[in-house]
């Protein structure tokens, strides 16, 4: 699903990634912990494709089998629209915006059929408990509905892996729980594949693999002996 092969990043003469090396299977949720500077957000955005590793001599960065490095900038975009799904901890919703229409905006922008990403878009906020909710705002959402429309929308496409940067930390705490669950959800019953940059040790915790970074490097991985699932976190907090 992915893969990669001593991604560098600088910024001027700072180095923030030192090679980092990763390979994530479909169907995880794999967790990416670590202080604040340990570069985190941009391992994260460089996988997502928002941004670009700083070398591409001797580095590889596969995604669903695709050598995105070797992508000029518009097949970049499209790959990424149609592929790749991105969760943000402030929601990233378009105030002027319905909830409904907020989802949609990576279909219309891949040329998707309106009718047909209209029903899509109302099925997705139905199922993850919106479905009285399509023709709201973000202002008149409460912060765990606004988060859930932005889940709505990063599956709007149906992409192989859903990226999110610190999804829970604008969230109360029963709020993020909730969240947490969702994603297990999608994992069990969607396939869905997750990578996580997140300061909530309880869902670093609760990952299939728990990725610890320092000073730039993956300096420890964490393999959880225990399978969860859905109904096992519903049923534990």
């Amino acid at each position: 699903m992915i893969k990669a092969t001593n991604i560098q990043k600088y910024y001027d003469k700072l180095q923030v990634l030192k090679g980092v090396d990763l390979h994530i299977q479909k169907g995880e949720i794999v967790s990416i912990v670590g202080a604040s500077g340990a570069g985190k957000t941009t391992l994260l955005q460089i996988l997502g494709t928002l941004d670009h590793p700083s070398y591409t001599n001797g580095t590889v960065l596969e995604i669903n089998g695709e050598d995105v490095l070797k992508m000029n900038d518009a097949t970049l975009s499209k790959f990424r629209n149609l592929n790749l799904g991105f969760i943000f901890q402030f929601h990233q919703l378009l105030p002027e915006f319905t909830a409904l229409e907020n989802v949609c905006l990576p279909a219309f922008i891949a040329n998707k059929p309106k009718h047909d990403t209209e029903v899509e878009a109302e099925k997705l906020l139905t199922y993850l408990g919106l479905g009285e909710r399509i023709h709201h705002k973000p202002n008149e959402l409460s912060g765990g509905e606004q988060q859930r429309v932005a889940v709505a929308r990063a599956m709007i496409n149906k992409p192989a892996i859903i990226f999110a940067d610190e999804p829970s930390g604008n969230l109360d705490s029963n709020t993020a729980q909730n969240l947490h669950q969702l994603f297990f959800k999608l994992r069990d019953e969607l396939g869905q594949t997750f990578v996580i940059v997140t300061h909530n040790d309880e869902l670093a915790d609760m990952a299939d693999r728990k990725l610890i970074m320092k000073n730039g490097a993956i300096k420890r991985e964490v393999k959880n002996i225990k399978i969860f699932t859905y109904d096992t976190i519903k049923g534990s907090i």
